[in-house]
């Protein structure tokens, strides 16, 4: 039988359930990833999987807060920076969905991997909201699964590949954030099925008239995904998406602006706010940092681009 989880409350520090080692593990996880801070984490995901391979296999179940519970194997480099209180993931996002919980929206939450999102999302402080957490991956699927169980099974998890029409495709990877549908079908990986947005509507998933936040973590089928979503983007929509900061094209954002009716909204640090991109060369101000993902926003909602304002004017009154 497996151990029971290691449980972490992000609110009070406690770890609890952890023996020695793992508690001297715990604490060096919490120092790389403070000093790793300061240079947007670079090499923190490859010193915590190593120290994981000292590890037993084990879980931990952090809680984000006090109606979400996140679980994911003990030592993982991509969420170990979870057990560092001062660290927040993806602040932008969290910011729209915080400010978002008294409107009536659905989380589409594709790119899923273990269910963050969906997780906090779906919780009481967030506004208990529905959400559908997609993923495709073999080896993440069970993980969200876990997830979504362990959180009283409040959000639906789909195993399938989001792309512009329904089909199939090989996902490939070495690394468990970054599987993806685009690169090369002879390179291996495993068969998944793929699915467009706007199927969701006519599989009857989601009505077309209702309101979403589309979180689109697809890893570098951004731009097929929004041609699959043509009708559910057309109305009270907002998608999220990764830019990632190597591609000093803005491939992402250039499509949005230049192909589609939404707007373009980027979070700049500068200012602290959401603000409506005209010109993508403020990308490269924002985009400091080669190895990470910058979200971007973009919707042709009147609905949303009013709490986008709202949520600015409210920033700006607490920076004052």
């Amino acid at each position: 039988m497996a151990q029971a989880p290691i449980q972490f409350d992000r609110a009070s520090g406690a770890l609890e359930g952890a023996n020695l080692w793992e508690r001297t593990a715990a604490l060096a996880l919490v120092t790389g990833s403070k000093i790793s801070s300061h240079f947007s984490h670079m090499g923190y995901i490859a010193c915590a999987n190593l120290l994981r391979k000292t590890l037993p296999e084990r879980n931990i179940a952090i809680k984000l807060n006090p109606d979400a519970v996140f679980e994911f194997p003990y030592g993982d480099g991509y969420w170990s920076k979870l057990l560092n209180r001062s660290y927040n993931y993806e602040d932008e996002l969290e910011l729209l969905f915080s400010d978002s919980a008294d409107v009536d929206y659905t989380l589409i939450d594709c790119g899923a991997n273990y269910g963050y999102w969906s997780v906090l999302v779906s919780s009481k402080p967030f506004g208990a909201h529905k959400a559908i957490a997609i993923e495709p991956s073999g080896q993440n699927y069970p993980k969200l699964a876990n997830n979504a169980k362990i959180n009283g099974s409040r959000f639906e998890t789909m195993k399938c590949a989001i792309g512009a029409s329904r089909g199939t495709a090989r996902l490939s990877g070495t690394k468990h954030e970054a599987f993806s549908i685009a690169g090369d079908p002879s390179a291996g990986g495993e068969e998944v099925p793929v699915i467009a947005l706007d199927n969701l509507i006519d599989d009857g998933k989601v009505a077309g008239t209702g309101k979403y936040l589309i979180k689109l973590d697809v890893e570098g089928v951004e731009i097929e995904a929004i041609k699959g979503g043509k009708r559910l983007l057309e109305g009270d929509s907002v998608i999220l998406c990764e830019e990632h900061g190597s591609d000093r094209t803005h491939a992402v954002s250039r499509y949005i602006l230049e192909q589609t009716p939404m707007k373009l909204i980027v979070y700049d640090p500068r200012s602290n706010r959401l603000e409506t991109v005209t010109e993508l060369s403020i990308l490269d101000r924002i985009k400091v940092s080669t190895h990470v993902g910058y979200n971007v926003f973009g919707t042709a909602s009147a609905f949303w681009q009013s709490r986008i304002d709202a949520l600015n004017a409210k920033s700006a009154r607490r920076m004052q």
